[in-house]
Formats: C-alpha cells, sequence, structure tokens
C-alpha cells in the first residue's frame, strides 16, 4: 500500500490529499504542528507534528507539502529535501501537461491546469485549478499560479511569487521574485522583485 505523508493540514491539504487519492495514492497522512489539538482534515487523519513527521520520514513511499503559503512551503520543502525525504510530485488525472515539460519536485498541479510544450514547473509551485501555462513558461520555485489565472507564451515567473485568481499575463513578459499579482490583474509589462499589482493594465500597489 503507497503510504503518503501531507505536511500541513490546510484547506490547501485537503486538495493535494483528493488528488493524490486520485493518482493512486492508498494511505494518506497528514502532519500539522496544530496536533493534537487538530485530529482530522477532511476525510483524512492528522496523525502528529513536524516533528513526528521528521522522526517518522523513510517509513513513507512519498512526502509532499500542503501549505498554501509560497515562502513556508518552499522553506519546508527545501528542509525535507536536505533530510534525502522522498518528495513526490502531484498531477490531477484531469490536468494535461505536455510530454516535455520538467516538474520540480514537492509541485501540484491540479483539477484542469494546463501546461504546454517545452514549459519548466521548479520546486513546491501549485498550479491551480484550471490555470493555463501557455509554451515556453519558467516558473521558479515556490511559484503559485492561482485558479483560472493564464499565462501567454515564454512567461517567466519567479521565486514565491503569486498570479492571482483569472489573472492574465501577456507572452514574453518577466514577472520577478517575491511578486504578487492581484485577483482579475491583466498584466502587459514586466513586474520588479517584491511589487504587488492590481488592475487593468496591472499598475503597482502604492505604499
Amino acid at each position: 500500500m503507497k503510504r503518503l505523508a501531507i505536511l500541513g493540514a490546510s484547506g490547501h491539504g485537503k486538495v493535494v490529499a483528493e488528488t493524490a487519492s486520485l493518482c493512486g495514492w492508498q494511505h494518506i497522512l497528514f502532519f500539522d504542528d496544530a496536533w493534537p489539538s487538530l485530529q482530522s482534515n477532511g476525510l483524512w487523519p492528522v496523525i502528529g507534528d513536524t516533528r513526528a513527521l521528521l522522526e517518522q520520514l523513510h517509513d513513507f513511499d512519498g512526502v509532499i507539502v500542503g501549505i498554501g503559503n509560497n515562502h513556508v512551503r518552499l522553506k519546508k520543502t527545501r528542509d525535507l529535501k536536505a533530510l534525502d525525504a522522498p518528495l513526490i510530485t502531484l498531477v490531477h488525472p484531469s490536468a494535461y501537461v505536455s510530454s516535455t515539460v520538467a516538474l520540480g519536485a514537492g509541485s501540484v498541479i491540479f483539477a484542469g491546469a494546463v501546461i504546454q510544450i517545452d514549459s519548466r514547473v521548479g520546486e513546491a509551485c501549485v498550479v491551480n485549478t484550471r490555470a493555463s501555462i501557455d509554451h515556453d513558461c519558467l516558473l521558479h520555485d515556490g511559484s503559485h499560479v492561482c485558479p483560472s489565472a493564464s499565462l501567454a507564451g515564454a512567461v517567466t515567473v519567479g521565486e514565491a511569487s503569486w498570479i492571482g485568481i483569472g489573472a492574465s499575463v501577456i507572452q514574453l513578459l518577466n514577472i520577478g521574485h517575491n511578486v504578487t499579482v492581484g485577483a482579475g490583474a491583466v498584466v502587459v509589462s514586466d513586474i520588479s522583485n517584491g511589487q504587488t499589482v492590481i488592475g487593468v493594465p496591472a499598475r503597482p500597489v502604492i505604499r
């Protein structure tokens, strides 16, 4: 029986677990630092905290981080990788991922997502429900393309950046590291590191 450990019993984690179940993982267990107060996450039990997971890390056939926050997910994935954890990648059965796409460890591709030819997805990334990634895109580690967001061809998304629900990015653009693109925004120019942009067309938020 294939055993999977998910670190982080969040709402995002539940979607990871359901995707894993559809991918054939038969025994799915959560670990979360809210344990023992938190005993379950949807259909799946929470059986310990981070320390407990590390103590039994190699008793599992696979491990993945189910935390929505980009920076936390990326850090914990890198910590697990340094311990030689059996990190996995999950692709929902209804997603389309070209055979030429490279997927990094700890990344998840959710229902209805599309990733086209010669794109690359780094480690600990999320390509969420019905997101569309066109040809030759590059998603750096820890980035998240939210539900129904669309990237045209040859877009680069920096480390730990967040492309909000329903956002659109035209072709050939570079989105820097630690960027937040607001829901429904239309990005028509490059975005520098650390910026938050909103609107149509997307403009930086003045702080």
